[in-house]
Parts: C-alpha cells; structure tokens; sequence
C-alpha cells in the first residue's frame, strides 16, 4: 500500500511514521508513505498556499491553484483508490472504514488547514471526507496520521501476531475485554480465575461477556446499535 499525504506542515507528521509498527511495516516494504509539501506546488516566489475568502469570511482559505497541482502531479504518477480529505464536517471514523481502506492500494490524504480548502477542490477530486471527531484541530495533520497508522497495522505482515488485530476494540462493534499479564498476584491484585484455568471454551466465553458488558457500561450508543441489528 502507498499513502500520499499533501499538507502544510510536512515536519508535523514525519515522527509519527518512524516508531513502531508503522516503521517497520515500511522497512519491510508493506507500506509506503510520502509526504508532501503543499508549498512545492505553488506557482508564485512566495510560495503562499492561502487566500482571503470571497465573502469576507474571518480566516484564510487553502487556494485552489497548488493543490490542484499537487493532485494532479500525484495523479499523473499512479491511479488512486480514494482521495481523503480530512475535516471536521466529514464522515466520522470508525474501525469499519480503517478495515475498507486497509484494502485499497494507493491513498491519496489532503490535510485541511485554516478556513478549509476552496470547495472546487472537495467538489472536483475529492472522493472521502473524514472526521476523527466532533471537534476543531489546528490542521489535518494529526487526523492524516491517525488514518494512515490505524489502517497500516492492519495489513498482512504489519502486525507480527495478525489475530491481534482482529481482536482490537470495535472491530466487532465491541471493546476489547480487559487483559492481564505475570505475575498472576500483585499485592492482593489477581487475575481472574478463569483466564488460568486453561479452558479455553470458557475462556472465550468470559472474554465475550467481559467485551458486552464493557461496552453496554462504557459505550452504550454502541451496545444499542449492536442489539439493534440482532
């Protein structure tokens, strides 16, 4: 899989894909990522990505000239699966689109920032907005890392033990069930008899009821939508 990602801030994400799984998951040539400066685009000596907006609206807006630019230099290199642009107005995340994506092969991520982009750019290219939640981030940085790290792991090979995961919480509109580790006693602390039982059918059967309750208590929204679907 390769993961472009257009921004302002290219100094912003290049730590967050140099650790752990995601660093690993391109050193073995599962994924790649390439950063773009969305200045490297811009046509004029001050490289100035930004305009005022018609209408007098407070703030500035991402031109339409250097992203078009960018775009359709990528474009010219490869076909793209999906062109994402995050911002707080998109469809909200969840593990079932990080699923879908994982999927795809090339991924295009346009980080908003400021005002937003010209909507010339998210009416012409633009094939999924996505939100990380209801609230407002300086830019779209840390939502383009979050996509491309809860997606990376998921592909075959990133993860040494792949079954984890698929046990991860909300894959299946569920939270994980607590774990525990040695030693099995910590200052009157203990596991739960059943996890070193060694029976494995009731082990199951605990982490089950452990993932409804956790969710029913935590997360009720989603416990409704599951008992919903049954």
């Amino acid at each position: 899989m390769r993961i472009d990602i257009i921004t302002v801030l290219p100094e912003l994400l290049k730590s967050s894909f140099e650790y752990s799984i995601i660093k690993r998951a391109q050193n073995k040539g599962i994924a790649e990522i390439h950063v773009h400066n969305l200045r490297d685009f811009c046509e004029d000596k001050h490289r100035r990505v930004d305009d005022y907006s018609f209408g007098g609206d407070a703030g500035m807006v991402i031109k339409i000239k250097p992203v078009d630019n960018a775009i359709t230099f990528l474009k010219s290199q490869r076909d793209y699966d999906e062109i994402i642009y995050t911002s707080p107005d998109g469809e909200s995340y969840t593990q079932k689109e990080a699923n879908i994506l994982s999927l795809k092969k090339n991924i295009i991520i346009l980080c908003g920032h400021y005002k937003g982009i010209d909507q010339r750019i998210r009416d012409t290219y633009i094939t999924k907005e996505i939100s990380i939640g209801d609230y407002v981030l300086t830019g779209g940085e840390l939502a383009a890392a979050i996509i491309a790290d809860s997606i990376i792991r998921l592909l075959p090979g990133a993860i040494s033990d792949e079954t984890s995961a698929l046990t991860d919480s909300f894959q299946d509109k569920l939270l994980a069930p607590p774990v525990y580790t040695r030693p099995s006693g910590y200052k009157g602390l203990t596991v739960p008899d059943v996890l070193l039982s060694g029976n494995f059918k009731e082990i199951e059967k605990w982490k089950i009821n452990q993932s409804l309750e956790r969710t029913k208590r935590l997360r009720p929204d989603l416990y409704d939508d599951l008992m919903n679907q049954e």
